[in-house]
């Protein structure tokens, strides 16, 4: 077998590894990057790139039928052909050569093949004609292998051959009806999407659309899939999926009830995809999700390093659980990057320019945000989240109907916000905003609840007139000025 050295090796190149390789590479460190499918991973090529394209031409259709003028010029149908080819641009037809030629730009080596981990500092990978080569890290090991659609134990299911979100973001032809199982992020962008082409699109939720959010998102997303004409059941577990020798998928319903679709999309969640890479080698778990220090360094093997010896191995991305979005993934690796480098070069890591902000960063100001038709914006706590937390909860909650850019951007606009206020130190630490075009609102609240900017201070940043951002000055009308408070 051979053998190769590097200072750092990492273990998957979709956009969280290849920023870990791009910052320690920045450091002066020589870098590996193993993959064994195309580098850009699971964002550029089956998740939240072709995902917003698909849904991008149903929403701006919409969005120009409902503002006179423009509704009598788009009269016509949506062109799914056309809004398929646009995706293959978008995700180049499924070549990595593009990414493959950045990182080659940057100085990593890229090495094909599946990577495990075979030890302390050691790598094996499988190349694609089955020859071997061992990568041997001097400073660290960074896994960011990401996470894999969750297909729930179901009776029938797996047999059923259902889609998944790479199945669903790569189809080549929309199906004349779609069942989708789940209440989630996946679910509700992809019911929209596919309802949008015209398909018949029926949502099994367990229990609500969106429930980790304001109860008020939910709501809104659901009207929003009826009103796009799909089909959504609350409260419903499927007992049992099969696909008949007509290739049609039939859904068994509590109570004798059934769905019969063309294809079923599973969007359950997701799992770590951390089976085959070796972690039982070093003393972890296979098949489970990896803990981590504000470092990014797997808290069981920093633990059990001896007295000043510096952590090897890094977890970054959706394999450590901390927050399952790629700006999140993207924003942990530039600090495992960083703090690599640093640690690799003799330097201190607890400067404020190093890891992750335990208050703030990826743990209560992760923003989210669901794309369709209304899109929702979410970053921080929701109200339940904070009194369960034991903040004292003020609310601000205001419609868009009360601000002239929304009515101007549509007529009929309909949308809410709300900012879930810490009222012992008169700060935001939540906010929703939902109604179209309001996932740019998001970011301004990132800001305030990040900086823990005061509520008083907010009546200073004006936003301008007519638009969007003006819900901010009714949100604080709505808690009475500063003054009024003393």
């Amino acid at each position: 077998m051979d053998h190769r050295e590097f200072d750092v090796v990492v273990l998957g190149a979709g956009a969280v590894g290849e920023n870990v390789a791009d910052r320690a590479r920045a450091a002066g460190l020589e870098v590996a990057i193993v993959e064994h499918e195309l580098v850009g991973g699971e964002c550029s090529y089956w998740a939240c790139v072709p995902s917003k394209v698909l849904l991008r031409s149903s929403t701006v259709l919409r969005a120009a039928r409902r503002v006179p003028g423009a509704a009598e010029a788009a009269s016509g149908e949506l062109d799914v052909a056309a809004v398929l080819a646009r995706r293959d641009e978008w995700v180049s037809d499924w070549d990595d050569r593009n990414g493959v030629a950045w990182v080659e730009s940057i100085g990593v080596e890229l090495v094909r093949g599946h990577g495990r981990l075979d030890g302390e500092r050691r790598v094996v990978v499988t190349r694609p004609d089955d020859t071997e080569v061992a990568l041997v890290a001097r400073h660290a090991v960074a896994v960011c292998t990401g996470s894999t659609p969750n297909v729930p134990d179901i009776p029938g299911l797996a047999e059923a051959r259902p889609w998944t979100s790479r199945e669903a973001t790569s189809a080549r032809s929309a199906p004349r009806s779609l069942a989708v199982i789940g209440g989630g992020v996946v679910a509700a962008e992809m019911a929209s999407a596919y309802a949008g082409f015209g398909t018949e699109v029926t949502v099994l939720a367990r229990t609500t659309m969106l429930g980790s959010m304001e109860p008020f998102a939910g709501e809104a997303v659901v009207a929003g899939l009826r009103a796009a004409g799909a089909t959504v059941r609350l409260g419903v577990s499927p007992e049992r999926v099969d696909r008949g020798d007509d290739g049609r998928v039939v859904i068994a319903l509590p109570g004798g009830g059934t769905v019969d679709a063309d294809e079923v999309l599973v969007a359950t969640g997701r799992r770590p995809r951390t089976t085959g890479i070796g972690l039982e080698t070093v003393g972890l778990e296979a098949g489970a999700w990896i803990d981590v220090d504000d470092t990014l360094a797997v808290t069981k093997l920093a633990d059990a390093a001896a007295d000043g010896a510096a952590p090897w191995l890094y977890a970054v991305g959706d394999v450590n659980h901390r927050a399952l979005f790629t700006h999140q993934g993207k924003y942990q690796a530039r600090a495992a990057g960083d703090v690599i480098g640093a640690r690799a070069l003799g330097r201190a890591v607890d400067d404020a320019r190093f890891g992750i902000h335990a208050a703030t960063a990826d743990r209560v100001a992760v923003p989210s945000i669901v794309f369709g038709d209304p899109e929702v914006a979410t970053v921080g706590l929701t109200a339940a989240a904070a009194e369960e937390a034991g903040i004292a909860v003020r609310l601000a909650e205001v419609p868009f109907s009360s601000v002239s850019g929304a009515g101007i951007l549509a007529d009929g606009y309909e949308g809410r916000a709300r900012l879930v206020i810490d009222a012992d130190r008169g700060v935001v630490v939540g906010a929703t905003f939902v109604g179209p075009d309001t996932a740019e609102l998001v970011h301004a609240a990132t800001i305030a609840i990040v900086g823990e900017v005061p509520v008083d201070r907010l009546w200073h940043a004006v936003p301008g007139f007519p638009t969007l951002s003006e819900i901010w000055l009714r949100l604080l009308e709505s808690l009475g000025r500063p003054e009024a408070d003393g």
